[in-house]
């Protein structure tokens, strides 16, 4: 399968109800995402950052969230559902390109690519093996990801910490805003430290271990040309990254920058 076409169609797959799957442009124009905050999240996982995604309540938005951020994964790191023990078990026996797996919620019941107890502890495992991680759950705080992550499922602090980057979205059901409120970010070896978010949205991150201000500001005018270029599908976004979104990197930078995951 084309890796363009692959690499959309399994965001879209994440998707729980009608209609498609909102891109990154549609978070920013909702005001889920500041333009400044979306610049960080290109730099980050463009770099090979793993994330997740926490909101308490369903149908906060965690899910859309996280599809709208795997476009910023880089272009030849594949997308990968992790829908059970076989699949995670082909990431873990060596050999297989280096690949983001999608966990479409950590969470028991037995739906398509949630995961608990035994997979999800292998699914942490993936990093380890050169893979990214991408997925989201129920909390609202990093002390609720890790109760239910590491204490309630028995996955080490050292494995929970290759999450590099954990975005809580706050949903005032009331007026309906959804909105990223808190960053946590750790290097894959260091606990995570939290950048602060102001209600404007701009992004406080002078102590990031992955993001410098200069980048941030040259991925700023990336997010910049994307909003006035008219794409706004996840495949649209998605082709327009591919020819313009990754520009800010430069060779001697590489992927793996703050990459922790050994």
């Amino acid at each position: 399968m084309d890796e363009f076409i692959g690499h959309s169609e399994t965001i879209e797959a994440c998707r729980q109800r009608s209609g498609r799957m909102l891109s990154i442009v549609d978070l920013i124009e909702a005001q889920t995402f500041s333009p400044m905050l979306a610049a960080y999240a290109l730099v980050a996982i463009g770099r090979g950052a793993s994330f997740m995604v926490g909101a308490r309540p369903g149908g906060a938005g965690k899910t859309t969230v996280m599809g709208a951020l795997l476009n910023f994964v880089p272009p030849d790191i594949p997308l990968v559902a992790a829908d059970g023990m076989e699949t995670i078990a082909r990431g873990l026996e060596g050999g297989m390109k280096k690949s983001c797996f999608i966990c479409h919620e950590i969470g028991p019941g037995g739906y398509y690519a949630y995961l608990w107890g035994e997979p999800l502890r292998r699914y942490f495992e993936l990093p380890r093996h050169g893979h990214l991680l991408a997925t989201n759950l129920h909390a609202d705080t990093l002390a609720e990801a890790q109760e239910q992550i590491c204490r309630q499922n028995g996955i080490p602090e050292a494995h929970f910490r290759r999450m590099h980057l954990v975005f809580f979205l706050q949903w005032d059901r009331q007026s309906g805003r959804r909105q990223i409120s808190v960053v946590e970010e750790s290097d894959g070896h260091a606990p995570h430290r939290r950048l602060e978010i102001d209600p404007d949205g701009t992004l406080h991150f002078e102590n990031s271990r992955w993001v410098r201000a200069d980048e941030c500001e040259a991925a700023a005018a990336i997010i910049g040309g994307l909003l006035r270029s008219g794409a706004r599908t996840v495949a649209d976004v998605r082709r327009w990254l591919l020819m313009n979104g990754f520009s800010w990197m430069t060779p001697s930078e590489g992927r793996d920058k703050g990459n922790g995951g050994g």
